[in-house]
């Protein structure tokens, strides 16, 4: 297995009938999805996701793949392909079409549906092509066909890319439920013939290699959610993604048959499930969907609410309810499902919301006591079954943390993939397949890049640094006048403190050693602004820091007078 190495530099320059992979984003990670293919000087970009923020990235609404080592040849992008329309795989379509809003963007009836809505609010009309399951398109010098694959929303699709370099598979998100709810299956057929033909790069979903077996079908959950429908007495909340359909759907089958009726909640919410609705994917008896203004008139056992929250977002409806700060009041006895899995890093702000809606009286049904979710991507023995039937030449793993990707790659190697055509990447990597062979041969920037508010990648690493120190000990400010002719104090210090523990009264302890720090600096004649802050600064800190253990942001402020 080959691999990435720190010392890796730029890329040399594509050989001439060589194939260009880079991942911009998706790998050693769980979101951001994003590849780069090129071929003859032109670029083809498959999925462009979004990632969301966890705890030690204060403030960031987003995460968004790096577009410099793309964003001078803009000119040269033949298309974006969405495998699906999972907010981390076009989350960040917005964003790199506000850098060039012509870039086509090729996907399925519905991705095109949930993506074009989406760019409505950053007001731009997109080019789309819209592609069906066996449809072959050219795009560019990329000869694109389109294969079904079953996954957790309608639509899904892999790619496989034809160059006279040879034939790259990209799967994007899939899985193998053999019973699925919209009786799409994945087209094991197509891929077995892909295979014949001769798959010479595989870049395959890695999420679930490290789980044995196979992924229960989606049709096991709705026995569990007519079960939880059943023995509720009260309104029923359940939370999900805002694109899972699939789930949604069992959710109004079972409203439907215990008498109940339904209300949306959330922007994301209320608008992917009306276009699902609207374009056919999901099936919604008369009467059963209401407005949440109306649920009042409704008593409590007939109250069906679907909202967005699963992950423990801070800003979404079932966070919100959780602390009590949305109209929509939690009381005893109301029964919330948390209607998906635990995306990695998100733990702690779920079980928070857990906790929280426990504490008003709330029966919480989740997937750690009920089986109300099953994944969207295979299993361990479904890769295995996968990669027998499509016989790659060189398997790059896509889609998952480092653990997943090795897990992924050493199925590839067990199902008689080489071992040194089994190329474990990480983001920016950059692989040419050339005479057949994959090989890892440099690397380009692909960084984090911060959504804050209206901001994009203004937001840096030291700024983050001093929110979490801000968060985690707080901010002392140090004020002091001093004479600018002789550099003595005149006025203060004054010190106050904000989120540190620290009494302000406490601070009568260094003020002397401020002065005394101050007037030795007068006397050496150091009395420029920025050297008596330094002084200040490190003062104080070695006083909190041998008082009371503690590393807060010091903010000194000198005004010379």
């Amino acid at each position: 297995m080959s691999h990435p190495h720190p010392e890796l530099g730029s890329p040399p320059k594509l050989p001439k009938g060589g194939l260009r992979v880079t991942p911009l984003g998706g790998l050693g990670e769980i979101g951001r999805n994003m590849t780069v293919f090129e071929y003859g000087g032109r670029l083809l970009i498959v999925d462009c996701g979004v990632l969301f923020p966890e705890e030690e990235q204060p403030g960031v609404d987003l995460i968004l793949p790096d577009f410099t080592s793309i964003r001078d040849r803009l000119d040269d992008i033949d298309g974006i392909v969405l495998t699906h329309g999972h907010e981390d795989h076009i989350g960040g379509v917005p964003y790199l079409l506000r850098e060039k809003p012509d870039i086509p963007l090729i996907g399925s009836k519905l991705t095109l549906a949930l993506i074009e809505a989406k760019l409505q609010e950053h007001r731009i009309r997109p080019y789309t092509l819209e592609v069906t399951e066996g449809h072959r398109e050219r795009i560019g010098p990329f000869d694109c066909e389109f294969v079904a694959v079953n996954h957790s929303i309608p639509d899904a699709l892999a790619v496989a890319i034809r160059t006279p370099a040879g034939m790259v598979v990209h799967t994007g998100d899939f899985k193998m439920d053999q019973l699925p709810l919209d009786r799409r299956l994945t087209d094991l057929p197509a891929f077995a013939r892909l295979g014949t033909e001769g798959i010479d790069l595989l870049l395959s979903d890695s999420t679930n290699a490290e789980v044995p077996g196979f992924v229960p079908p989606e049709r096991d959950i709705s026995n569990v959610l007519r079960q939880v429908f059943g023995s509720a007495q009260k309104r029923i909340i359940v939370a999900s993604f805002a694109s899972h359909v699939h789930r949604i759907q069992q959710i109004l089958d079972a409203a439907h048959e215990y008498g109940r009726r339904v209300a949306f909640v959330g922007r994301s919410m209320v608008r992917n499930m009306g276009i699902a609705r609207d374009l056919g994917y999901l099936r919604v008896p008369a009467g059963l969907v209401v407005d949440v203004k109306t649920l009042d008139d409704l008593p409590d056992h007939e109250v069906v609410l679907v909202c967005t929250g699963s992950q423990g977002e801070p800003m979404a409806a079932l966070s919100r309810m959780a602390n009590r700060d949305h109209q929509i009041r939690i009381v005893q006895g109301d029964t919330v499902i948390l209607a998906s899995s635990l995306i990695p890093g998100n733990e702690n702000a779920v079980y928070r919301v857990i906790n929280g809606l426990t504490r008003w009286g709330a029966n919480v049904v989740h997937k750690g006591n009920a089986k109300v979710h099953v994944s969207g991507h295979a299993s361990a023995g479904e890769l295995l079954y996968f990669y027998n039937i499509c016989k790659p030449r060189n398997l790059m793993p896509v889609h998952g943390e480092w653990r997943h990707l090795r897990a992924n790659a050493e199925l590839g190697a067990l199902t008689g993939v080489l071992q040194d055509r089994v190329v474990i990447a990480e983001d920016g990597v950059v692989v040419d397949l050339v005479d057949g062979i994959a090989k890892i041969v440099g690397k380009v920037q692909a960084g984090y890049v911060y959504v804050d508010g209206l901001s994009v990648g203004d937001v840096k690493e030291p700024a983050l640094k001093d929110r979490r120190i801000l968060g985690d000990e707080g901010i002392i400010s140090v004020f002091v006048v001093v004479d600018s002719s002789t550099g003595k104090i005149v006025g203060g210090p004054h010190i106050q403190a904000r989120g540190s523990g620290i009494e302000d009264s406490a601070f009568s302890a260094v003020v002397p050693k401020i002065e005394e720090a101050l007037a030795k600096s007068a006397s050496d004649g150091i009395m420029e602004a920025h050297q008596l802050q330094q002084l200040i600064r490190r003062s104080v800190g070695k006083w909190v820091s041998d008082s009371y253990r503690r590393r807060p942001m010091i903010l000194p402020v000198v005004v010379e007078v």
